[in-house]
């Protein structure tokens, strides 16, 4: 098994970095939890150049507070796992995930024989 004390600091650091890019570009809905993506800022000048520059901009901001949303999850769930005493285990057949795997992947979530079954788990 992983050394807890050190997989549970770098799941912290790692979360922590999430949240500092996420709130560069994104506002934490406090009812839902849910990060969203920022709105544009006003256009002082609006043009049609302009305003598909924004919209192309929101687009862009809100894939990526998508994916850093998705990590942020997978931190918080790794560290609930932890407190759990369930970290390590495969969601899907319960067996030990690989320590090599953990130390790459510390959110894993499925063991080697599984990988292709995470990316369908709830999140």
């Amino acid at each position: 098994m992983t050394d807890l004390t050190t997989t549970k600091t770098t799941l912290l650091a790692g979360r922590e970095t999430v949240i500092n890019d996420l709130r560069a570009i994104a506002l934490l809905n406090e009812e839902t939890g849910d990060w969203e993506a920022a709105p544009v800022a006003e256009l002082s000048e609006a043009d049609n150049n302009n305003e598909a520059d924004g919209v192309e901009d929101w687009n862009e901001r809100h894939a990526t507070v998508t994916q850093l949303e998705t990590l942020y999850r997978g931190y918080n769930r790794a560290l609930d796992k932890i407190e759990r005493g369930t970290y390590g285990a495969c969601e899907v057949c319960g067996e030990e995930i690989s320590p090599a795997r953990l130390l790459v992947l510390p959110t894993a979530r499925t063991c080697v024989n599984h990988i292709d079954d995470e990316r369908t788990l709830s999140l």
